[in-house]
């Protein structure tokens, strides 16, 4: 049975063989995630390589997402290693101090003085330590410790609330960018941005390279989850990722669930892809089933209508990286088959002012009533496909291309289908020919079916979907 969520698999010393690479992808893996924050750029490459063989040898798309680790907030090193912090203790953040002790740790980031003030709540190790500010000194940040515990080397700041200024970018993320572009990166997720001027940016970056992979902006800052920021956001990038981790550290853990069905709920209303990230099936690291709450934390990114479910260290270091994607593939199907159409109540209120979207609406609503067996759309570029995946039709989407970029790139959209076609003349007969043959060699329809196309005249044009037709299969096949 087909799954219309994408699954996202992050790539690891757990899923780096070969073997073990192709049985994840055999399983089902739609995206591999490269994260920057961890390997050299000649580790980045060969993966990437690797990814490209095994989806070839195996006859399926994967598409490729680089993630940028973004701004380092970190506390530093510590003589021991690590010290345990009392309740109530006093502690000093130094941007001077090279090696800390109990007293005190230094600090990557060395504006940090400069953005805090007394009052404010500091947040380590993904608020498992909550350190209050009492004075800012020069380049001393002094707290008392609220909640204590073990606090080892490199440990992530957040304050609660956001608010830290560093910026999106940094010099790493940059040199990354063009990592990404060498090795032709599909998508490009982007760490902490605060608006779409970071996103403009990246995007500016990688086009200077020569990239043109989709820009996915990570969400998870308290000043990003604001409806203003999130539409800014959104309007600079192709899609969002809701980066559950350090956003529930910013604005606490309860605000996350809501804030995630806002995000979901938005980026489809704003023709956006969206991924759902960070600890879907956690447990199954050292377990080989996943726990009932993260089978009901999947299927409800699912029913919400997530494009994508990520997994993190579960398939990058854990023990089970193909179990956990078989997992979730199953609660995927499942969650599908129970979720209401209601693409006639979707419809309403609707407004479409371009040529082309109209076409893909069309499409959706005929699909609908007269219950084809798929929609086929013959696209340059890729958003014809996806603006159809924003609505649920209950039938399949195929985006046929003759562009690889777009092959691979459509392989994240919920409900869609790559398929490559040959041919790429100017006959209108010849394409339909093709598509057609694609569908029937593919196994997806036989000669009688009832299709859905939609393809844009003249030929080959990228933005240019103008014409939908209804096609009984067979019709342009040829002996």
């Amino acid at each position: 049975m087909l799954r219309s969520t994408k699954i996202v698999a992050t790539l690891g010393p757990a899923s780096s063989d070969p073997t073990t690479l192709e049985r994840m992808v055999r399983a089902g893996v739609d995206v591999v995630r490269l994260n920057f924050s961890h390997g050299s750029a000649q580790d980045h490459l060969a993966r990437a390589q690797l990814v490209k063989d095994i989806s070839r040898s195996v006859n399926r798309t994967v598409a490729i997402m680089c993630d940028l680790q973004g701004p380092k907030i970190r506390v530093g090193k510590f003589k021991d290693g690590r010290v345990t912090l009392q309740k109530g203790a006093r502690f000093i953040l130094d941007a001077s101090c090279t090696l800390g002790d109990a007293e005190r740790s230094g600090l990557d980031y060395k504006a940090l003085p400069r953005d805090v003030e007394p009052g404010d709540v500091l947040l380590l190790d993904d608020g498992r330590i909550m350190l209050e500010v009492t004075d800012v000194r020069g380049h001393e940040v002094r707290c008392v410790v609220r909640q204590g515990g073990v606090l080892s080397n490199n440990k992530g700041i957040n304050r609660q609330g956001g608010g830290l200024t560093a910026p999106a970018l940094t010099p790493k993320d940059m040199e990354d960018i063009r990592t990404a572009v060498a090795l032709q990166a599909d998508y490009l997720a982007v760490s902490f941005p605060k608006s779409g001027a970071d996103m403009y940016m990246a995007r500016e970056l990688m086009r200077a390279a020569g990239g043109k992979a989709f820009l996915i902006a990570k969400i998870e800052r308290a000043e990003a989850v604001k409806e203003a920021a999130l539409l800014d956001i959104m309007s600079a990038c192709d899609g969002i990722m809701v980066a559950r981790g350090d956003l529930a550290v910013e604005v606490g853990d309860a605000s996350v669930p809501a804030l995630q069905k806002k995000m979901i709920r938005l980026g489809r209303e704003q023709n956006k892809v969206v991924i759902t990230a960070t600890q879907m099936m956690e447990s199954m690291v050292s377990s080989p089933v996943p726990t009932r709450a993260e089978v009901s934390d999947v299927a409800n990114a699912v029913l919400d209508g997530t494009d994508a479910v990520m997994l993190s260290a579960e398939t990058a270091s854990g023990g089970y990286p193909v179990e956990v994607i078989e997992a979730m593939d199953r609660i995927c199907i499942e969650a599908e088959q129970s979720q209401a159409l209601t693409l006639e109540q979707e419809f309403l209120n609707r407004v479409f002012t371009r040529i082309d979207q109209s076409i893909a609406m069309a499409a959706l609503f005929t699909a609908y009533h007269l219950k084809v067996k798929a929609i086929a759309s013959l696209t340059e570029s890729g958003s014809t496909a996806l603006w159809m995946s924003r609505m649920n039709c209950g039938v399949p989407i195929y985006a046929l291309t003759s562009q690889t970029s777009t092959r691979y790139r459509t392989a994240l959209f919920r409900d869609v289908y790559p398929l490559m076609v040959k041919y790429v003349g100017h006959d209108r007969e010849e394409l339909l020919h093709e598509a057609e043959k694609v569908l029937v060699d593919s196994g997806v329809v036989k000669e009688g079916d009832l299709i859905v196309l939609t393809i844009g005249e003249p030929i080959g044009m990228a933005g240019g979907t103008n014409t939908m037709k209804i096609v009984r299969v067979g019709e342009h096949l040829r002996p």
